[in-house]
């Protein structure tokens, strides 16, 4: 009896992990494809432009200014003097920083989401997991822009050396991620075994 009933654990345990891993794939895959589709859709002269959703439902561009707004202000804090536009950043005597999709931080963003609807979890801890994990991402991404104008406006002869800082960003960012799932995952996993 206690083989069989070990035996069947396992395999339960097996479809959890499979439903988890082909949902967590699957979603990350629709949110990333979904969110460089909408980049096109609201990018002027691209293929799938379209004038009335670029004007009324461009969150992407909504993101951009919720970062740029904020790196601005943090720039100026320094003494410097910046000024923005929807896309770009421009520091006097210092550096012009363009804000590109790929800065954002949606492919991040889409793998955290689809990692938390596709984990087995209570929707109260999978609701503030996602809460904390935006914010973190967020705030991440503001101080990489205004570290960047910072850092730029005080060291110009530095400027050629800061090429890799979106991968930089990148790595960081992914390790903080890893770092708060694996303890969201150790918590929750503890109440479930309990």
């Amino acid at each position: 009896m206690d083989e069989l009933s070990t035996k069947e654990t396992k395999k339960k345990a097996n479809k959890v992990a499979i439903r988890f891993i082909v949902l967590l794939v699957g979603l990350y895959l629709l949110f990333s494809q979904g969110n460089l589709f909408m980049n096109s859709v609201t990018s002027a002269g691209s293929r799938y432009y379209n004038p009335y959703i670029a004007e009324y439902f461009n969150y992407i561009q909504w993101i951009k200014s919720a970062l740029l707004i904020p790196a601005t202000w943090l720039i100026k804090l320094f003494g410097f003097y910046a000024i923005h536009n929807e896309m770009d950043i421009m520091v006097v005597d210092g550096p012009y920083l363009r804000v590109n999709y790929s800065c954002v931080g949606l492919g991040v963003m889409s793998f955290l989401t689809a990692f938390i609807i596709a984990f087995p979890a209570k929707l109260k801890s999978k609701l503030k997991l996602f809460a904390i994990g935006i914010v973190m991402i967020y705030v991440l991404n503001v101080l990489r822009i205004a570290g960047l104008g910072v850092l730029l406006g005080f060291f110009q002869s530095q400027r050629s050396n800061f090429t890799y800082h979106h991968e930089i960003f990148n790595v960081i960012v992914y390790l903080c991620v890893f770092a708060l799932l694996y303890f969201w995952i150790k918590k929750n996993t503890a109440i479930n075994k309990s």
